[in-house]
């Protein structure tokens, strides 16, 4: 019987009547705040407050990141009241509002009205409305009057349609060349661009003011790939190399020479370039690492993942050098303190289970200044590295928990499919460099949308001249 009157809870919306209520009762719904409820509330209500929609503002800000709109709480009242208390058929007469508190992203409010008057004339109730979180704290009060319907009504719930948020990949990346637009063009080696797709990018690239390409390859077989395809590159420096291998290594020799400062993969195999990169004095004592610049709608802010291109199955040192790569990239990128979450498969360290007691090791390493500028935090599942929601149900009190800017995986396989998996099915705009070398390395692949290729050229452009600030300001002293 009370799984029939469960379901039917579900599938079946009903009211309460005027006369069926009194002085003191009450209903109530929880809602626990995404990044997706902020961007579709801004969407609908055309209020895009750098406060709700900007990650790097809002984190500036006295509300230390990004907050829901006030207004999306005052809707979750208006739900209580026209789907719990009174329910369906009632009318809004008037509604008073206090706002008490920030609600960020993970929040989870109870929202509850309590019945506090009956105006038996004008079948009217006055209910008195509050928000509160997760911590008991009151978010939003205020007073509603409205009209209780007098008959009763009960339907089926109807289906709401499926709202997806993408990502204006357009806008974004016209926001990160105008960050990088001051940083000048990168002289860039392009590794054998034997095909179309890859001598695009780098003209692309070239064309958005981010690079002055360096064609490396065989001349006649460039000349061709440009004419059939009808790409112009008159006027662009050629470096004939008669195959992939002596590209690569021609690249090596240009930016050892400081000829060029990033290097970039044409459409020879990651291994041949990568290979000629590890062979010569562009390796430095660190451990070079991919990472993934990425931005998702179901996540308030940009964010790293590594290595999930480069590194198989790293070793505790390579995964410190890994970790010391993606904050370097993001000190780059202004962010002083990135939160650093070392993830596994659970959130606490098993000694059956290594990647937990790299994580473990990893963070104290951090305690012990071996890892700096940056909060660490592991082990920590995926669900807790992202929701703030998730890591309170578990119990997990960590300034990282919930708000990670860097996602450090266990290998290469978890995080290639990390990464595609939020591309593919979770709406993920990316771009993604090689660091740890003497210069950063763009890895394109085919399958690479167009902003992406032109986005990763800007992050290699990013990364370079803070690379490149150090010794400026030696020479100045």
């Amino acid at each position: 019987m009370t799984s029939t009157l469960i379901s039917n809870d579900l599938e079946v919306i009903r009211n309460r009547t005027f006369d069926e209520i009194a002085v003191g009762d009450h209903a109530s719904i929880e809602r626990t705040l995404t990044a997706a409820d902020i961007q579709l509330f801004a969407a609908m209500s055309g209020d895009v407050n750098p406060t709700h929609v900007d990650a790097e503002f809002a984190d500036a800000t006295r509300l230390h990141g990004v907050v829901a709109h006030g207004m999306w709480g005052a809707a979750l009242i208006s739900a209580v009241l026209g789907t719990r208390l009174p329910g369906p058929g009632t009318t809004y007469a008037s509604q008073t509002l206090e706002f008490h508190g920030p609600i960020h992203v993970g929040d989870t409010l109870t929202i509850a009205v309590r019945v506090t008057a009956r105006e038996e004339a004008d079948h009217r109730l006055v209910l008195d409305c509050r928000c509160t979180d997760q911590a008991g704290r009151t978010v939003i009060s205020g007073q509603a009057t409205v009209i209780a319907p007098t008959g009763r009504i009960e339907r089926a719930r109807g289906t709401l349609p499926q709202v997806k948020i993408s990502l204006a990949q357009g806008d974004d990346l016209v926001r990160l060349l105008q960050y990088v637009r001051p940083l000048g063009k990168l002289r860039m080696a392009v590794v054998h661009p034997c095909d179309a797709v890859s001598l695009s990018a780098a003209l692309d690239a070239r064309a958005a003011g981010l690079i002055d390409p360096v064609l490396i390859g065989p001349r006649a077989r460039l000349l061709a790939v440009a004419q059939k395809s009808d790409l112009k590159i008159d006027g662009l420096a050629i470096e004939d190399a008669p195959h992939s291998h002596a590209a690569a290594a021609r690249a090596v020799e240009l930016a050892l020479a400081g000829k060029v400062d990033a290097l970039m993969k044409g459409s020879l195999h990651t291994d041949e370039l990568m290979a000629a990169v590890v062979a010569s004095p562009l390796r430095t004592g660190r451990r070079m690492s991919h990472c993934f610049l990425m931005q998702t709608p179901a996540y308030p802010r940009p964010f790293i993942i590594t290595d999930a291109a480069l590194n198989i199955a790293p070793a505790l040192p390579d995964k410190a050098d890994i970790v010391r790569n993606a904050v370097d990239l993001a000190h780059a990128f202004g962010l002083t303190r990135p939160r650093v979450a070392i993830l596994a498969a659970v959130e606490t360290v098993n000694p059956h289970m290594p990647a937990t007691l790299d994580a473990a090791a990893l963070c104290k390493m951090a305690d012990r200044g071996q890892i700096e500028g940056c909060t660490i935090d592991g082990p920590l599942a995926f669900d807790n590295a992202v929701s703030a929601a998730a890591a309170r149900t578990k119990g997990i009190a960590s300034d990282v928990a919930g708000s990670a800017d860097i996602l450090v995986v266990p290998d290469l396989e978890s995080g290639n499919m990390l990464a595609k998996q939020l591309m593919y099915l979770g709406g993920a705009v990316s771009a993604g460099i090689v660091v740890g070398a003497r210069v950063p390395i763009v890895l394109t692949s085919r399958a690479d949308p167009r902003e992406s290729r032109i986005a990763s050229c800007a992050v290699a452009l990013v990364s370079a001249r803070q690379r490149s600030r150090p010794a400026a300001l030696e020479a100045a002293a």
